[in-house]
């Protein structure tokens, strides 16, 4: 499967799985881009963050104020062939490690820790 297809097939789970959360958290989830890369960039890496990294929150956590270390806004990026190469090359396992991924990242965003993930099925 190509960039492209894994890129429409990301997408699309993603605007579902956004339909599906509860009105209130779906306003703000609405609100936060979401950018579709193969593979994290060199920035990414140099931070100290492992090249098979399947998806990445950056910026503020709700209620937080923007800050000189946080200049940008919210957004959410997710590593498609990172996430292709953990699922082994499975379609229907790729889509559900998207939705996982990216909901994952949005708990960041709510100001939830990887424990505080890992206790809600998200890591």
């Amino acid at each position: 499967m190509t960039l492209a297809q894994r890129t429409t097939l990301a997408t699309q789970e993603i605007t579902a799985t956004i339909r599906r959360l509860p009105a209130p958290v779906r306003e703000f989830a609405s609100q936060i881009p979401v950018h579709y890369e193969a593979r994290p960039p060199a920035h990414i890496l140099e931070e100290g963050f492992p090249d098979d990294i399947l998806g990445l929150f950056d910026g503020s956590a709700h209620g937080e104020e923007l800050s000189a270390e946080q200049p940008m806004p919210p957004q959410i990026s997710l590593y498609l062939d990172n996430i292709w190469d953990y699922v082994e090359q499975d379609r229907e396992a790729f889509v559900a490690e998207c939705a996982v991924t990216y909901l994952h990242e949005l708990g960041h965003f709510f100001g939830w820790d990887e424990e505080d993930l890992e206790a809600r099925g998200l890591d």
